[in-house]
């Protein structure tokens, strides 16, 4: 049902275990962030290139941490471990069942933490070429047109050249705001993201809640069945004896049939109180549906607006290499033209020599 977003994270690693957070105040104490073990996974997301650790508990995002180089899991005993997320400013603290499952987690967060190290690298060499192209090109718009050559003064044999500066405030104000933009695009994704795994646990607990209510619901049918059926028999036992009119044994049998109607009178009522609550339980469910379509169709938004956001990067990018060739081309026409008025100037002062010469004479 989701189809995009399972194409772009993929789960790697899961495991259960109890959720501590430490207390901001005291920091030493735990606080349960989880009333009982919940899954903890490693995600990987293709087009962003990061890895998180997620954790869903009831409505509610327990752990959204992306995991960078310098994060450690440290094992504090022989089941539980902790590891401290800057950006949350907080500390996670998990408890397992058994150490193996604590020694397992433990080695696939190293091995993640060592692929987030690479991916780290590449995007920050990227980065680097990046910023060394937007440090040298100066495009005054980055979709449309390209900033004028820079302007050149030649002051005798030596050349002076200089950039504008109003194209350098330029060129910061448009990297500025598009590393804004990616990061409000990045930051609502999350969030997006957080939301979506939120519903995603909701909707399967209502999925299976109301796979057993109306499992329930069934046995309750046939139980009711069988109780009128009862009931019924009951009625015709009593009638029976009130119409053949007995005394003694009799009336003792009419109470305890008259008791025996009222209790399974009482248990239909209770069972009719039932259905009712699940039939409210099944409105909230769609309820709870129709949200989490919505954040769908937010998260597809974003990922749309992310992907524009790229595409003007990839311009940008292709704008800059035609920049720098321009600029390249330019300067070879003005080393040229900076020899041939040297070479003017050479034999303009030999003119003047001569000339000065055959005066003198």
């Amino acid at each position: 049902m989701y189809p995009q977003h399972r194409e772009r994270e993929q789960p790697i690693f899961s495991a259960r275990a109890h959720v501590f957070q430490i207390d901001p105040n005291t920091k030493r104490n735990w606080i349960p962030a989880s009333k009982h073990a919940v899954t903890v996974s490693f995600f990987y997301d293709g087009n962003r290139n990061v890895y998180r650790i997620i954790s869903v508990g009831g409505t509610k995002a327990i752990i959204n941490c992306t995991i960078t180089p310098s994060m450690t899991f440290t094992r504090t005993s022989q089941k539980f471990g902790q590891w401290a997320d800057s950006r949350a400013n907080t500390v996670y603290g998990l408890g397992f069942a058994t150490e193996q499952q604590l020694h397992q987690f433990s080695e696939r967060f190293k091995e993640v933490k060592e692929a987030a190290r690479l991916a780290r690298e590449k995007s920050q060499d990227k980065m680097e070429l990046v910023n060394t192209a937007l440090s040298i090109a100066a495009p005054q718009d980055l979709g449309d047109e390209l900033q004028s050559p820079p302007v050149m003064c030649v002051n005798g044999p030596e050349d002076k050249m200089f950039r504008s500066q109003s194209a350098d405030i330029t060129l910061s104000s448009e990297k500025e705001r598009i590393k804004k933009m990616l990061s409000e695009g990045s930051i609502c994704e999350m969030n997006l993201e957080a939301e979506l795994f939120t519903l995603q646990d909701s909707n399967s607990k209502l999925v299976s809640a109301l796979h057993e209510a109306n499992n329930n619901v069934q046995q309750w049918k046939k139980q009711l069945a069988a109780y009128q059926e009862e009931t019924e028999r009951l009625r015709d036992q009593v009638a029976d004896l009130e119409a053949h009119g007995g005394h003694g044994p009799s009336d003792m049998l009419k109470d305890e049939l008259t008791r025996s109607l009222e209790e399974l009178e009482a248990l239909l009522k209770a069972k009719d109180e039932e259905i009712h609550i699940l039939q409210n339980k099944k409105s909230e469910y769609h309820e709870m549906e129709q949200e989490r379509e919505e954040a769908i169709h937010r998260l597809q938004e974003m990922e749309m607006r992310n992907l524009e956001l790229e595409r003007r990067v990839q311009n940008a990018e292709q704008n800059l290499a035609a920049s720098l060739e321009e600029r390249d081309r330019t300067e070879s026409e003005v080393q040229r033209a900076i020899e041939i008025l040297d070479i003017k100037l050479f034999d303009l002062n030999d003119l003047r020599q001569s000339l000065v010469k055959l005066i003198d004479k």
